[in-house]
């Protein structure tokens, strides 16, 4: 009898930890995903943007470029706040901020006060993003942690695609202002369902005092290449994938936004891309998956210059394919080099990432401007030596 008893207790318990992992799993995802849906809501409405507020193309791009930049620059001093204070408080403030932050775009008739409130966006997303990865990381154990981050990257995946649908798509074009309405709205169900249903760490947890040493990680090279693979490969996916609407609604194409939007729907290969990809890796080496990833990558970009929708989805598939595993193989590089301080270089890794791509569409837009989309592509395609040199550095290292 009492055996049994011991048994319904056990079974029990394995029954409230199933369902609390699950429900981890739900509020990561959730948040995630509600939070990379507020950087591509204007992206698929640029040429919109443009009309509406009587803006030049690389200003209007801004309206995406200035999130990114903004994630750009916070990351680090948040991941910084994680290590130091309880989780709850800092996700509820970040969520207010970037809600507020779109409720401001869906109401504002000024440009400016547009880009300034999506900065703001971008300042306080890593709140939700990169503290949120901090508090798994110092209170999942190892097995747990994998899991549940893999939840944590499809989120972004999807959060990336809803955002694009939601602007461009799901709300007719014209009404743009309601995608920030319903992006506010999410996050902030999100951000509640979060402080309510995260656990509480203890002191011992959130207080942690170890020095970030920045430098020391710039100053080893096998580190730095791949910082700047990541920077200048995500260079070219943001800047292909932001000015793609001036592409197809002009000559030949001459789509609607809403065609132009569904062609955003590639981007769901990267939820299948990125798992695939660690296990090429692991198999055959970064160096290699690397080198296999660039040129998928560098044969997309030339199907995208073809002036055929056929040539131009194959592209942009090639292109998703190709950006993924390199992200995938830099990443489980980066992590195998390390012996300690992870926290601090995958940090630091976000920080070129997400400037890679700020500078990308900025400077994307000027070649545009200048030349068109064969300029863009051709600047792409220069950007690739640096994922190809990545990739060489690495082979070379694993067979020393």
């Amino acid at each position: 009898m009492r055996n049994k008893l011991r048994d319904e207790v056990g079974d029990s318990d394995r029954e409230r930890k199933r369902y609390s992992y699950f429900r981890l799993q739900f509020i990561v995802f959730a948040l995630v995903s509600a939070s990379f849906t507020n950087i591509y809501v204007t992206q698929p409405v640029l040429p919109v943007l443009q009309r509406e507020f009587s803006a030049d193309m690389v200003l209007v791009s801004f309206s995406v470029s200035a999130v990114i930049l903004g994630i750009a620059i916070s990351n680090l001093p948040f991941g910084f706040l994680a290590d130091r204070l309880p989780i709850q408080p800092i996700i509820l403030t970040g969520g207010i901020f970037v809600a507020v932050g779109g409720l401001v775009c869906a109401v504002t008739t000024e440009f400016w006060i547009l880009i300034g409130a999506r900065f703001l966006q971008g300042i306080f997303i890593p709140s939700l993003t990169t503290c949120l990865a901090a508090y798994l990381a110092k209170t999942l154990p190892v097995a747990r942690l994998n899991v549940v981050m893999g939840s944590y990257v499809s989120a972004t995946v999807l959060g990336g695609l809803s955002g694009r649908l939601l602007g461009g798509f799901i709300h007719p074009p014209l009404h743009w202002r309601y995608a920030f309405v319903s992006a506010s709205a999410l996050t902030l169900m999100a951000t509640f369902t979060a402080v309510r249903g995260l656990p509480r760490t203890s002191s011992e947890t959130t207080q942690q005092h170890n020095p970030i040493v920045l430098l020391e990680l710039m100053k080893r090279w096998e580190l730095l290449r791949i910082y700047l693979c990541a920077a200048g490969s995500f260079a070219i996916f943001s800047s292909v994938f932001n000015y793609l609407p001036y592409r197809l609604t002009a000559r030949p194409f001459g789509f609607s936004t809403e065609r132009t939007t569904l062609l955003y729907l590639v981007y769901v290969v990267g939820i299948f891309i990125g798992p695939t990809a660690g296990r090429i890796s692991n198999r055959f080496g970064s160096g290699n998956t690397l080198l296999t990833g660039s040129f998928v990558f560098g044969g997309a970009l030339v199907l995208i210059l073809l002036p055929s929708i056929t040539s131009v989805i194959l592209g942009l598939l090639g292109t998703c394919a190709g950006f993924f595993t390199i992200h995938a193989a830099v990443v489980g590089s980066l992590n195998r080099k390390l012996s300690s301080g992870q926290g601090r270089a995958n940090a630091l890794y976000v920080l070129f990432y997400y400037m890679g791509g700020w500078l990308g569409i900025t400077g994307s837009g000027f070649a545009y401007k200048q030349g068109g989309w064969s300029a863009l592509i051709y600047i792409s395609m220069l950007l690739l030596t640096i994922p190809i040199s990545a990739g060489i550095g690495e082979r070379k290292s694993s067979n020393r």
